[in-house]
């Protein structure tokens, strides 16, 4: 996704199954660190409470509907 002047986020193709933090992108030190991989599971619990599951994250938005989460994690692991 791109904003006026560049992009807003890491590119989110194939990030199920993938190591987080693994593509070029100044993520936080705190998913640096995190050493995960991006499972369904987890993405769900990250999308529901990005900063409870891991603090320091930069991502605040939360996804609070489970069917919303589902879409989500739904369209990204199509996207290879």
């Amino acid at each position: 996704m791109g904003g006026k002047g560049g992009k807003v986020g890491p590119d989110l193709t194939g990030v199920v199954g993938r190591k987080a933090a693994a593509m070029a992108y100044a993520y936080s030190p705190a998913l640096r660190k995190a050493g995960v991989v991006w499972t369904p599971d987890g993405l769900d619990r990250f999308l529901q409470a990005p900063t409870r599951v891991l603090p320091g994250t930069r991502m605040v938005t939360s996804v609070p509907q489970p069917d919303q989460r589902k879409a989500i994690i739904d369209f990204l692991a199509r996207q290879k």
